[in-house]
């Protein structure tokens, strides 16, 4: 789904190469539609900081990490088409 895709990249680039591994895991979705989707819908989102914390607060504490994010789905006309809302956990993982 390209709502999730938006923000899975997000929590990626924050996980990737982190010491101690850090896992993720989509908890939750939630979606508003506006109207309906015809041609090309284009998603974002810009709560990219919130996931820098939370990465790093997972890390830091080793206790799990939430986060929801907003993915803004827009037509070729820039009109809102939907919203979701997708919550991430974060988790440091211990050696075995």
């Amino acid at each position: 789904m390209a709502a999730e895709l938006s923000t899975g990249a997000l929590a990626m680039a924050n996980v990737y190469g982190r010491k101690p591994p850090v896992s993720m895991l989509v908890t939750g979705v939630q979606a508003e539609f506006f109207k309906k989707a015809t041609g090309r819908t284009f998603f974002s989102s810009s709560d990219g900081q919130k996931f820098i914390d939370a990465v790093n607060i997972a890390i830091e504490s080793g206790q799990a990490q939430f986060v929801q994010a907003i993915s803004n789905g827009l037509n070729e006309r820039g009109e809102p088409v939907a919203k979701f809302i997708i919550t991430w956990s974060f988790k440091a993982k211990t050696p075995r």
